[in-house]
């Protein structure tokens, strides 16, 4: 029996075949083979995208610490929040 499949390459693993790779512009990204959609443009300047999701960011954070610190302080009600 013939097989394409290469000694020691798992079965699921799909080889390039010679010439295939300058059609994809020798892009080997696991997104082009996984389904990953390509994203439209949102029109939104990278910089102004950066900023706004920092600042988002950086408010998530401030509410991660607060709700920590109501864990913490629930936990020490019940008796469970003595750290060792």
């Amino acid at each position: 029996m013939t097989t394409t499949r290469q000694r020691g390459t798992p079965p699921s693993t799909k080889r390039e075949q010679t010439g295939n790779g300058a059609t994809t512009g020798y892009v080997l990204t696991p997104g082009r083979y996984v389904g990953a959609e390509v994203q439209e443009d949102d029109g939104e300047p990278f910089a102004e995208k950066m900023q706004r999701l920092t600042a988002q960011w950086q408010e998530q954070q401030a509410e991660a610490v607060r709700l920590d610190a109501a864990i913490d302080a629930n936990l020490k009600a019940l008796g469970f929040g003595d750290k060792q």
